[in-house]
């Protein structure tokens, strides 16, 4: 492996409670450190673990698409790698969930020979899971992005949570927006009303980034989307509208197969 090396580590959501202590040791131990947080406290409070931290925030431009101001972030990233150094991209939640930076810099690292790898951190998810009270196990969950979510044709379970993710920018084709109008929010609530109730209760949720706050949990119908207010951050939650229907054809098959297994 050639010198110079990437770690992308997750710091968590909230400041000071969700890292693990491997993840900070790497961001102590690194030559350079990049950050991309969700404030500029958490941003400081990373500044006091290393003498070399720079924050990827400035790379965002209004108007830019934030492709463009991936790539940059990117290429910012394995500069410092291709010099020889140890590097450490300090990511807010988990780097691995909605962060093509981390992923796409690690791609690149690796093809160019360098050691490159990621470290889990708390998402948004995990916080959602435990503020709601939801456990994806008893009715299951789908996770998409909303956006994606209106650009192709996917088939939605209402017997299942829905949640969507950065629903507050929905419908943004540029990539520039930072949030979305409710013109585009209007086209989203009338996919989802094709499977749920014009008057079904929904959340608009967003977690925590410091202690002294609380999390965002507005329960509104959803015919009331379009003017409620959200960003990047915001997540909408969906309960399921519908019981789950059983599969009798299958359970037929399972019921016959357990009388085969009885008589051996």
């Amino acid at each position: 492996m050639k010198q110079g090396s990437l770690v992308c580590v997750g710091t968590g959501m909230t400041l000071g409670a969700h890292i693990s202590p491997r993840n900070r040791s790497y961001i102590e131990q690194a030559d350079v450190v990049f950050v991309l947080v969700a404030d500029g406290i958490t941003e400081q409070w990373i500044e006091g673990m290393n003498a070399d931290v720079r924050s990827l925030q400035p790379y965002y431009c209004e108007g830019q698409s934030r492709m463009i101001t991936y790539r940059q972030m990117v290429a910012a990233m394995l500069a410092e790698v291709r010099a020889g150094k140890k590097v450490v991209g300090a990511f807010y939640g988990h780097p691995g969930v909605f962060a093509w930076v981390p992923h796409n810099a690690i791609v690149t690292a690796r093809d160019e020979g360098y050691h490159a790898h990621m470290e889990p951190g708390i998402s948004a998810e995990d916080c959602l899971i435990a503020d709601l009270g939801i456990d994806p196990g008893t009715y299951g969950c789908q996770h998409y992005e909303a956006s994606q979510l209106m650009f192709y044709k996917r088939i939605i379970d209402p017997s299942a949570y829905l949640i969507l993710w950065q629903v507050g920018v929905a419908g943004d084709r540029s990539l520039t927006k930072f949030t979305t109008g409710p013109a585009y929010r209007r086209l989203l609530v009338s996919l989802l009303t094709e499977y749920y109730p014009a008057e079904h209760e929904v959340i608009l949720y967003e977690a925590v980034c410091l202690p002294i706050q609380t999390p965002r949990i507005e329960r509104l119908a959803l015919h009331a989307l379009p003017e409620a207010s959200m960003d990047l951050k915001t997540t909408l939650v969906i309960p399921p509208c519908r019981k789950m229907e059983p599969n009798d054809v299958m359970l037929a098959k399972l019921k016959a197969l357990l009388g085969q297994e009885c008589k051996l």
